[in-house]
């Protein structure tokens, strides 16, 4: 299921989303126009490796400052992949325009910055032993969706299955979506903490720490809304998958 759309409404141009989405970008393109022995370097030295911080000893050895901890926010401005950069920004697209919308660009700043430490932290404290160097925005990402889920619990999520060549669309309650969506971080979660070897690469802590992030403050950042709680004031509905459903085809 390739999540397409969304029904929460929302006003206004997402200056921080499109802002993170640039930044993202940019970085990436600077990771690849590196030499590879300079890329790996800046890897080591921006993402979060957990036993940088468990371990004063090891981190000395290798050239790192147990004591910087800037890795905690810098590792969630770095993808591996385009297609790592891709997925995360299109869910963050998806999903942060209506939560921008609703809890305003300074607050939406602050939420997400608390997402990317939470997130961080969680990863850190499960795999304090890893050397693997972690990074990527899903954490925060995580913490938008559980935003999304919070503020928007009766908008809908358009999905697309591809049945072989044609395309299938259905709509799903976003906090059915999201729920389920975490469900699966939690299983794999315990897997990875449970059977560290049997891990899969994918930072399921980050997920599960930068969800509850999002749950837990945007309630407190969140200003209170004029109308019913899905509806921020004179917010216009994302009208490429509107509700009306006499047109079964999203428009083009």
């Amino acid at each position: 299921m390739i999540p397409v759309g969304t029904t929460a409404p929302r006003q206004g141009f997402p200056v921080l989303v499109v802002a993170l989405i640039a930044a993202c970008t940019l970085i990436f393109l600077w990771q690849e126009s590196l030499p590879p022995l300079e890329a790996q370097e800046a890897v080591i030295r921006y993402a979060l490796i957990p036993l940088q911080f468990s371990s004063d000893w090891w981190a000395i050895q290798v050239g790192l400052n147990p004591n910087d901890y800037t890795p905690f926010v810098t590792m969630a401005f770095l993808h591996g992949s385009w297609l790592h950069l891709i997925l995360n920004m299109w869910t963050l697209w998806l999903f942060g325009r209506a939560v921008e919308s609703r809890m305003g660009t300074l607050r939406f700043g602050v939420l997400y910055v608390l997402c990317i430490l939470l997130a961080s932290t969680a990863h850190a404290w499960v795999h304090a032993d890893s050397r693997i160097p972690t990074l990527g925005a899903s954490g925060a990402i995580a913490g938008v969706l559980g935003a999304h889920a919070a503020l928007f619990p009766r908008s809908r999520v358009v999905l697309l299955i591809p049945i072989i060549i044609i395309p299938f669309f259905f709509r799903l309650p976003a906090f059915i979506f999201v729920g389920l969506w975490f469900a699966l971080q939690i299983l794999q979660g315990a897997s990875t903490a449970l059977s560290p070897t049997m891990g899969s690469g994918v930072a399921w802590w980050a997920h599960i720490g930068g969800f509850f992030a999002g749950l837990a403050f945007v309630g407190l950042l969140t200003p209170p809304a004029a109308g019913p709680p899905d509806t921020p004031p004179r917010a216009e509905p994302d009208r490429t998958f509107s509700d009306d459903r006499s047109s079964r085809w999203p428009n083009r």
